[in-house]
């Protein structure tokens, strides 16, 4: 198994390393014609964008914007490698979820024969660089847009899912579920589409905790439809009321100035 976890970290790395090199040589020198002149623009200035917003993905567009070293012409660039990178390390995260299902496939031992790691490792190097190269996520990692980074979240959090069901049970496992619920938070500041990680995450949980059943399977995803909808419809939302509310009393009521 120590053999394994070695070459494991030697090819998901590899595979990292490659998807980074191409991605900066293939980015954008400056922006597409769609929203990405406006994440640029947005992230440059430390502007609002539209709505609902990607504060998040803004603050780090705006620390490689730093990087430009005060050249504007060159802060496309470096906020279209801000994709590049986020792009490399959904890649990363891609080859170590299917090493692990391929794993899980084959059957964890202490000692794995040359070609049960081929099998293995080969199998995540397929996966993986395939998704890397594919053409829709390939111009996801060329241009200032948001959706590499929430790829980026959804691959951390599946992640984190399965580390989390190598120990579950352990000592402080939790804490892999406390990760994902702070990711979770944090990709809501890039985009919404890292939220429909949410019902895989329950199926993992349920079958690593309880014994498996149709009337279990069906349970387990209402909740976690039901996860869904109270973040998307009653606490989003919810919470954009309430600084309203607060905003109107502090300002109207007892005349603290805007901001």
């Amino acid at each position: 198994m120590k053999d394994f976890r070695l070459y494991n970290n030697i090819a998901g790395w590899g595979v990292f390393v490659i998807a980074t090199l191409v991605y900066l040589v293939t980015i954008e020198s400056t922006a597409s014609f769609w929203d990405c002149g406006e994440f640029i623009a947005a992230s440059y200035k430390m502007q609002v964008g539209h709505p609902p917003g990607a504060p998040l993905f803004l603050l780090f567009g705006r620390i490689f914007s730093l990087f430009a070293g005060g050249n504007a012409e060159f802060v496309p660039v470096m906020i279209n490698a801000l994709s590049a990178l986020a792009s490399s390390f959904t890649v990363l995260f891609l080859f170590w979820t299917i090493s692990h299902l391929a794993l899980k496939i084959t059957g964890k031992k202490e000692v794995y024969t040359p070609s049960e790691l081929i099998i293995v490792l080969g199998s995540a190097l397929t996966g993986s660089l395939s998704y890397a190269f594919s053409d829709t996520f390939w111009f996801s990692a060329a241009e200032g847009e948001v959706y590499a980074s929430s790829s980026l979240f959804t691959a951390l959090v599946f992640w984190a899912i399965l580390k989390w069901e190598n120990v579950a049970g352990e000592k402080a496992a939790n804490r892999w579920l406390v990760l994902i619920a702070y990711l979770m938070g944090l990709s809501i500041g890039v985009h919404l589409l890292n939220l429909l990680a949410i019902p895989a995450i329950v199926l993992i949980y349920y079958f690593k905790t309880y014994k498996i059943s149709r009337r279990g399977v069906f349970y387990a995803l209402v909740v976690a439809i039901a996860i869904l909808a109270s973040i998307m419809y009653v606490l989003l939302p919810g919470l954009v009321q309430l600084a309203t509310w607060v905003e109107r009393i502090t300002v109207n009521t007892f005349g603290v100035p805007y901001w």
